[in-house]
């Protein structure tokens, strides 16, 4: 009898991981991973990642912790760390919290939280196409097709400038159909790091309430653009702030060194 394993055809080679690999089994003491941005915010002199301390004190309490246990979770997550994520992205007093706004559940990571906000959509949002940056993350496109949303693209980049390709992005984003999808980065836009002003934040803002577009936020480097971890949350609060809707995705992967963790809001 023929295994179904034996028809399926290996996957291609993941092109960042497989420099993370590369960069492991060479013996060079004289190299350096640039292959994945989260393998570059925090590394000792020996090469070594660095654990940050927090990190590292929140574990020993919680293996000290002997009122824990392993029970089921709610279905929407550890409810303390919803509340504080939801409090880290929003800020202390957002009203949107104070007005009962904001639903939050506990995904797994950035990829997660994207893919099942991407299933939400595409069960209950009227528009099934959705706008992701020119350029984006890699991972953006395959999440949202297999989601079952037809992915299109938006300017976001200009090479010849090196900056933010503003007047583009708002052409582009003025023709999307009303109830389209748009994801927009939170802060350190992944790959090209360009991010718009606070003032461009305020144009988009406004172009996407007049055209009815629904934004999906991705915030996963919140701190790293800027240094504050108020200030990255600026164009998230922008929208919240105006009574519209929004979906954001919150990952703790980098900006507290949790990448085998995995945590997101």
């Amino acid at each position: 009898m023929n295994s179904i394993l034996s028809i399926v055809l290996p996957a291609p080679k993941d092109p960042v991981l497989s420099v993370i690999f590369a960069y492991r089994d060479d013996p060079s003491p004289v190299k350096l991973n640039l292959s994945a941005a989260f393998s570059l915010f925090f590394f000792l002199k020996e090469g070594k990642p660095l654990v940050l301390d927090v990190v590292r004190r929140a574990e020993q309490q919680l293996a000290n912790d002997l009122s824990r246990d392993k029970e089921y979770l709610p279905l929407n997550g550890l409810p303390e760390f919803n509340k504080l994520s939801t409090k880290l992205i929003l800020g202390d007093d957002s009203p949107a919290v104070k007005e009962n706004r904001v639903v939050t559940i506990q995904c797994l990571s950035g990829t997660g939280s994207l893919r099942v906000g991407a299933e939400f959509l595409a069960t209950h949002n009227k528009e099934r196409v959705i706008f992701v940056p020119d350029p984006t993350w890699g991972n953006h496109p395959r999440i949202f097709t297999l989601a079952g949303l037809s992915v299109e693209y938006f300017r976001y980049y200009d090479p010849k400038s090196r900056g933010l390709d503003f007047k583009g992005m708002l052409e582009d984003l003025g023709a999307a159909p009303p109830g389209a999808i748009v994801v927009l980065q939170a802060c350190g836009h992944n790959p090209t790091g360009v991010d718009p002003t606070f003032e461009q934040w305020e144009q988009i803002r406004r172009l996407v309430r007049s055209k009815s577009l629904l934004p999906f936020f991705d915030s996963a480097y919140q701190g790293f653009a800027s240094g504050s971890l108020d200030s990255d949350a600026q164009a998230v609060r922008m929208f919240v702030a105006d009574g519209g809707e929004c979906l954001i995705a919150q990952s703790y992967a980098k900006n507290m060194t949790l990448q085998e963790k995995l945590t997101f809001l």
